[in-house]
């Protein structure tokens, strides 16, 4: 631990606080993450925390997220322009609209939206529960899955049921493509390949595993091949090497960089812990309505 991040863990210590981290993050700070892990675990990492301080390595939904499930308590997120494309591919307005169109279906949103987008939602899910949110829905019912098409899609795929996919897409994500897939397996032809269902049909019909970053982490150390290319950001990677240093980790495409997830620095969560700012908050209304869909996903996860 250098000088810098011993600083940040006493300024931590200091105000109460406690630093959540997504494995997208730059390593230097995954490296001092009081929590470590994806959009679930640091959901509920914020849901059970007795910190009066949350500092978020991450994006500005996620700090929503933290805001409005522990209203109570001071959440800053360094920088304000750690933004998320998906998330911007839903306004609530579109949504209600579809509302209209759809008004018997549950509307299932994915934690990688707006707060406003998910004060219009039945219930939240995320990459590591979609699955276990949609069979929990009543048989009956049709869903409609926003803002990723592909998360939509593959759960589609995975559960049988009929889903209603809103036609959005994670940048980064929807950049891997099967010729880049291809390509590496020729490469490493003993390389077994993980995918995140964020990734285009295409890509996850050539994967031998498909789950989040929280469950392609269990593959990596369950699997008993040596060389594994990874098809979600390349900040998994530092976990990866981490916990399975005997093991060969290669990205499936150097398009699976995300800009806005390593926007925070060691500096600026410094700077913010100096001066207290930027607070996330959520408006009353909007956060009220939000946080019921996220604590529907909570009691099912």
């Amino acid at each position: 631990m250098n000088e810098q991040q011993k600083k940040i863990r006493a300024m931590l210590a200091d105000r109460k606080g406690i630093l959540l981290v997504h494995y997208y993050a730059r390593p230097e700070i995954q490296e001092i993450a009081d929590v470590l892990g994806d959009s679930l675990a640091l959901a509920q990492a914020a849901a059970r925390s007795d910190a009066r301080v949350i500092v978020f390595a991450g994006v500005h939904f996620m700090a929503q997220s933290a805001a409005m499930l522990s209203p109570e308590k001071i959440v800053l997120l360094p920088r304000l322009d750690a933004g998320c494309p998906l998330a911007d591919m839903a306004g609530p307005d579109a949504v209600r609209k579809m509302r209209q169109d759809h008004p018997d279906a549950v509307f299932v949103t994915y934690i990688n939206s707006t707060a406003e987008v998910k004060a219009e939602s039945d219930i939240c899910c995320t990459s590591s529960n979609a699955l276990k949110i949609i069979q929990a829905l009543p048989p009956s019912k049709k869903a409609v899955m926003l803002p990723d098409g592909n998360l939509a899609r593959h759960a589609a795929a995975a559960t049988g049921r009929e889903i209603i996919a809103w036609e959005g897409c994670c940048p980064i994500h929807q950049a891997l493509t099967g010729e880049d897939v291809a390509a590496r397996r020729r490469e490493h032809p003993r390389a077994v390949f993980a995918a995140h269902p964020e990734c285009r049909p295409e890509v996850l019909a050539l994967a031998d595993f498909v789950g989040s970053t929280s469950a392609i982490l269990r593959f990596a150390r369950e699997t008993k091949a040596m060389e594994i290319i990874i098809g979600t950001e390349k900040g998994i990677l530092t976990q990866l090497a981490k916990e399975n240093p005997e093991k060969t980790f290669i990205p499936a495409s150097d398009a699976l960089f995300c800009d806005d997830m390593k926007k925070i620095s060691l500096d600026d969560i410094e700077r913010s812990l100096t001066t207290m700012q930027p607070v996330i908050t959520v408006p009353r209304q909007v956060s009220e309505a939000a946080k019921k869909a996220l604590d529907k996903m909570l009691a099912v996860s």
